[in-house]
């Protein structure tokens, strides 16, 4: 059990006749383990259904659109575009998962997941695209290969002829 501290039954009166208490004063300890609630909530951001932007969006770690964006988003974050979202306006991330609308084309560095119920009107290039049925698609897709080939071929095709004569198609005899 800690040494329990006895005060003076008569104090003295300082300099300016105020009697001070020789007891020193007990530091007030509030536990904040943040002490900027704006800057950081969990990691993700969020532009809720009712917010309207016309203009480009810069974001670094992870971003939840569920309202109207016109105009460029550019991020090497996380983004996710959600079910009320009305994207219109090219978009280059790391990563996306649509759940609403863009009409737009999209360029992504490694996942682009579409999912059941969005509609993606333009172009989209991914290093790895997932596509769930019910998804609405209108545009070209490129799936890039973060592949290295393993060996390195000449420039010129090889042409490999088989030892026997080809036959035709659809089972004609030749």
């Amino acid at each position: 059990m800690p040494p329990v501290r006895e005060e003076p039954r008569n104090p003295e009166p300082d300099d300016n006749n105020h009697f001070a208490s020789r007891e020193e004063p007990t530091p007030t300890i509030i536990h904040n383990p943040n002490p900027n609630p704006m800057a950081d909530h969990g990691g993700k951001d969020i532009l809720s259904s009712d917010v309207e932007i016309k203009g480009s969006i810069k974001f670094q770690k992870e971003l939840l659109i569920d309202g109207k964006v016109e105009g460029e988003i550019n991020s090497d974050g996380v983004l996710t575009i959600g079910e009320n979202a009305d994207i219109r306006g090219e978009i280059k991330t790391k990563s996306i998962t649509v759940y609403g609308k863009v009409h737009g084309n999209i360029t992504v560095a490694e996942r682009c997941e579409l999912k059941s119920k969005c509609t993606l009107q333009g172009d989209l290039k991914a290093a790895r695209l997932t596509i769930e049925e019910g998804a609405t698609f209108i545009g070209k897709s490129e799936v890039t290969s973060g592949a290295i080939p393993a060996k390195v071929t000449s420039a010129r095709p090889e042409v490999v002829r088989p030892n026997e004569p080809i036959k035709a198609a659809f089972g004609a005899r030749a």
